[in-house]
């Protein structure tokens, strides 16, 4: 994978922050589409399964993974499909931030964008980047190479100080 940034660009807008990632991929469209939609690939970088409906107008549960030991990490949250627009566009709302994700061909591979547009308060900003900063990471190894371990936890604190400056510079 190469990516286009490394870190999400941010904006303050009036109602919070929007980060957004970009990122490419030697995979299809469709390849990449399965794994940010499909509980099976979801288990594997997202912090929850996305249960329900896959249409726009979608109510959809999201309940958290199971731990190690078996306990529930959480209890599940709720949301919306807004597009559903297979296998360019899945927007959906988790618990009041907004996720999209568009997928368009390039360079024999996908170039997806994810954009999120999460909560006022710049210390949840800056916690939701590096958040989904790493859930990137694991998609991508996902995709290519068929897994991740989510055993080795990678060090957030340089993600978490770079995203908090960026935030700070950008508010």
């Amino acid at each position: 994978m190469s990516t286009d940034e490394p870190t999400a660009a941010v904006r303050r807008t009036d109602d919070g922050w929007e980060l957004r990632f970009r990122r490419r991929f030697a995979h299809d469209r469709w390849q990449v589409w399965r794994a940010i939609t499909e509980s099976e690939h979801l288990a594997h970088w997202l912090p929850c399964d996305i249960v329900g409906e896959r249409r726009a107008g979608a109510a959809i549960e999201l309940p958290f993974w199971r731990t190690e030991t078996g306990e529930e990490d959480g209890a599940p949250l709720h949301g919306e499909i807004r597009v559903w627009d297979p296998p360019s566009v899945f927007e959906w709302t988790w618990d009041g931030d907004v996720l999209r994700w568009e997928l368009a061909e390039a360079d024999g591979g996908t170039l997806m964008t994810f954009t999120t547009l999460t909560v006022p308060d710049p210390e949840g900003a800056a916690g939701t980047a590096t958040g989904f900063h790493v859930c990137l990471e694991y998609l991508e190894a996902l995709l290519d190479t068929g897994a991740t371990d989510h055993m080795a936890e990678p060090d957030s604190a340089p993600l978490r100080k770079l995203y908090g400056e960026a935030i700070a510079t950008a508010g």
